[in-house]
C-alpha cells in the first residue's frame, strides 16, 4: 500500500463510492483523506490532522467571508432589492423586442453582486420576472431558460461563494479572484444580450415588444433602486479599489443590507429567524466541504501523486494547449453528470499542479473553472438552475426549459472559448489594480 498511485486510486475510489451512497462530498473526502493518511502514518497522526484542519478552517478570516456574504444576500432578498433591480431594468429597456429577457439578465447580474449564489438568484428572479414575461406573451421555455441562464451569473459575479472556495483551496487572494471575474462577468452580460437580440429577431413571437415606460415610471424605478445600487458598488467597488478586504466588504455589506431591510420594514422576527437559519445551514455545508477537501488534499500531497502525474504528462510529449483543451472538455462532460463544485474540489489537488506546471496562472484557471460550473448549471441531465426554475414554475415542462436554455449554453461556450484564447481578459484588471 505504499505505492502512491495505488493509495491515491484507493482514496478516489472510496470518495466516489461514498458519493454514490449519497454521503455529502465533504464527509466523503474527509473519510478518504483520513483513512489514506492513517495507512501511511498511523491513526494517531490522522486524528491529529483532523483536529488541526478543523481548527485552521474555522479560524480562517478568509472563510469568514462566506457566511457574511450569504447573510448579505439573504437580507437583500428580504428587503426586496431584486424586484427593484428588475423594475429598473424593465423601465429602461423593457419596451424593446426581447427587452424583458434582457432586463432579466441585467437584473440577475445586479442581484448577483449582492447575493453571491446562482441558485438563490435563479429562484428569486423566477418569482420576480418570470410571471411578467409570461403575462406579456413571451414563450414559456425561452422565459424560463432566460431566468436559469441569468441565475448562473451569481456564480461568477462577486461576491461568489464558489470563488471563495477556489481561492482558499488554491491559496490565492479572494479579492484578486473577485477582481479577475469582473471583465468575464461583463462579457457574459454582453454575450447574453447579443443572444437575446438574435433570438428575438429569429423568433419574434417568442419575445414580443413591450410597453414603453413613461418618464415618471423610469424616475420612480431609479429612485426605488438606489439602495441596491449603493450596496453593490460599495461592496464590489470597495474591494476592487482596495478600500476593503473581502472580509471587511462582506461585513459592511451584511450590515448595510440589514439596515435596508429594517428601513423598508420588511424584516419580521420570523423572517430574521429564517435568514439566520438558512445562513447557518449554507455556511455549515461549505465549511464541511472545505474541511473535507483539506483533509483529502493533505493526504494526496503526502502521496506525491500530483508530482507523478505532472511528470507523466510532461514526458508524454502532448502539446500543452492540446492537453488543456482535453482537460476542459473532460470538465464540461463531467459537469453534465456530476456536481460541478464537487468535481472542482476533488480534482483540485491533481489539476492545479498541472496548470501551474504548464505555465498558466491559477487565477485564470479559477475563472475558467467557474465558467464551466456555470455551463453545468444549465446542461442536462442535471442542470441545477433548470430544476430550480422548474420548481418555481412547475407548469413549464423540464424539456421545454432545457430547449429554452440552449441559446445561452451556446453563449457560454463562446465565452469559454474567448477566455481560453485570451487569458488577459481575466488577468488584465488584477494586474492594473495591483
Amino acid at each position: 500500500m505504499s505505492d502512491p498511485v495505488t493509495l491515491t486510486a484507493l482514496g478516489l475510489a472510496v470518495t466516489f463510492g461514498l458519493l454514490l451512497l449519497h454521503v455529502p462530498i465533504g464527509i466523503a473526502m474527509g473519510v478518504a483523506g483520513v483513512g489514506g493518511f492513517a495507512l501511511l502514518a498511523g491513526w494517531d497522526p490522522a486524528f491529529a490532522m483532523i483536529a488541526s484542519e478543523v481548527a485552521n478552517n474555522l479560524s480562517s478570516l478568509d472563510l469568514l467571508t462566506i457566511p457574511l456574504f450569504v447573510l448579505m444576500g439573504a437580507f437583500a432578498n428580504v428587503a426586496g432589492l431584486s424586484e427593484d433591480l428588475y423594475r429598473l431594468a424593465y423601465a429602461l429597456i423593457g419596451h424593446r423586442r426581447g427587452g424583458l429577457a434582457a432586463a432579466t439578465i441585467g437584473g440577475c447580474a445586479g442581484f448577483g453582486a449582492v447575493c453571491g449564489s446562482s441558485v438563490a438568484t435563479a429562484a428569486t428572479f423566477g418569482r420576480a420576472s418570470l410571471p411578467s414575461m409570461l403575462q406579456r406573451g413571451y414563450d414559456p421555455g425561452f422565459s424560463a431558460g432566460t431566468v436559469a441562464a441569468g441565475g448562473t451569473m451569481g456564480t461568477l459575479i462577486p461576491p461568489s461563494s464558489v470563488m471563495v472556495v477556489y481561492a482558499v483551496l488554491a491559496q490565492e487572494l479572494i479579492v484578486t479572484m473577485y477582481v479577475a471575474a469582473l471583465v468575464p462577468a461583463l462579457l457574459a452580460v454582453v454575450l447574453h444580450g447579443i443572444t437575446i437580440h438574435l433570438y428575438s429577431r429569429w423568433r419574434p413571437k417568442d419575445a414580443p415588444v413591450g410597453e414603453k415606460a413613461t418618464a415618471a415610471e423610469r424616475w420612480y424605478a431609479i429612485k426605488r433602486s438606489w439602495q441596491v445600487i449603493v450596496l453593490a458598488f460599495l461592496v464590489v467597488g470597495g474591494m476592487a479599489v482596495g478600500a476593503f478586504t473581502a472580509t471587511e466588504a462582506a461585513a459592511v455589506g451584511a450590515a448595510l443590507a440589514f439596515v435596508f431591510a429594517c428601513f423598508r420594514r420588511s424584516l419580521t422576527l420570523s423572517g430574521l429567524r429564517q435568514v439566520m437559519t438558512s445562513t447557518a445551514s449554507t455556511a455549515g455545508m461549505i465549511y464541511v466541504l472545505l474541511i473535507g477537501a483539506s483533509l483529502f488534499g493533505y493526504f494526496v500531497a503526502i502521496t506525491q501523486a500530483p508530482q507523478i502525474l505532472t511528470q507523466a504528462v510532461a514526458e508524454s510529449g502532448i502539446p500543452v494547449w492540446a492537453s488543456m483543451l482535453v482537460l476542459v472538455f473532460i470538465f464540461i462532460v463531467a459537469g453534465a453528470f456530476f456536481d460541478e463544485l464537487a468535481a472542482m474540489v476533488i480534482t483540485m489537488p491533481f489539476v492545479l499542479p498541472l496548470i501551474i506546471s504548464w505555465g498558466f496562472d491559477p487565477i485564470w484557471w479559477g475563472i475558467i473553472n467557474v465558467v464551466i460550473i456555470e455551463l453545468g448549471q444549465l446542461t442536462p441531465p442535471l442542470g441545477m438552475n433548470v430544476f430550480v426554475v422548474h420548481g418555481v414554475a412547475p407548469e413549464i415542462p423540464l424539456t421545454r426549459i432545457y430547449r429554452g436554455v440552449m441559446p445561452y449554453v451556446g453563449s457560454n461556450l463562446m465565452r469559454l472559448g474567448i477566455l481560453l484564447a485570451v487569458p488577459s481578459l481575466s488577468l488584465w484588471l488584477p494586474s492594473v489594480l495591483n
